[in-house]
């Protein structure tokens, strides 16, 4: 079975060519903190391009744009961060996604510095329990992530304050940086393609 075919009504009209998801929790209280970078990402991507995010069946909010000729769905799931491929997986299927290398994962990493944008496709998770869970739904790691560095907590008990807390002003400086690099990294892949984008935004030091 192909992948984004396991279930659910297929798509119809015209599939996206791509489909971009920026990973964060919902609600008012986490708006602002480490491991909502994924969402700022998306919301940035909805502003160059003109698109209004709007809830859709999928849990998510969700509309399509245009980028560099291509069609761009994106999306910010409304389930909580663990839960995310209960959203990323029937997103899939709405918008006709039968590649993994087309499904573009926004997402804050504890295992690079703060400010820090790295693009990697497939690979280990680093207990990401937003990774995790699109694994479990779409039975596949090889999805392209475009990862925003948070930071190490100082213990792992401090794990969770660390990502959902507010951001110090410091910081706050950094990761709104890293949002705009991080969304001209998807641009990047949507024009040029993956390796491409690995390359260029990979080799900076920032």
């Amino acid at each position: 079975m192909a992948f984004g075919s396991r279930g659910g009504r297929p798509r119809r009209g015209t599939p996206a060519d791509w489909l971009v998801v920026g990973l964060g929790n919902p609600g008012k209280e986490y708006a602002g903190s480490r491991h909502n970078v994924g969402f700022e990402v998306v919301e940035v991507l909805a502003r160059r391009h003109g698109a209004r995010l709007k809830a859709g069946k999928e849990r998510a909010l969700v509309d399509e744009v245009r980028v560099d000729g291509q069609r761009v769905a994106l999306a910010e799931p409304t389930t909580y961060m663990n839960l995310s491929g209960e959203s990323v997986a029937p997103l899939v299927r709405r918008f006709g996604i039968d590649d993994p290398a087309r499904l573009v994962i926004v997402q804050d990493e504890l295992d690079l510095p703060t400010g820090r944008v790295r693009v990697k496709v497939g690979g280990g998770l680093a207990g990401h329990n937003g990774l995790r869970s699109i694994k479990a739904h779409l039975h596949t790691d090889a999805f392209v992530r475009v990862r925003i560095g948070v930071g190490k907590p100082p213990s792992k008990e401090h794990g969770a304050d660390h990502v959902l807390r507010k951001v110090g002003k410091a910081d706050r400086e950094l990761l709104a940086v890293a949002v705009e690099v991080a969304a001209d990294a998807v641009e990047l892949i949507v024009a040029e393609g993956a390796e491409s984008a690995m390359t260029t935004v990979n080799a900076r030091t920032t």
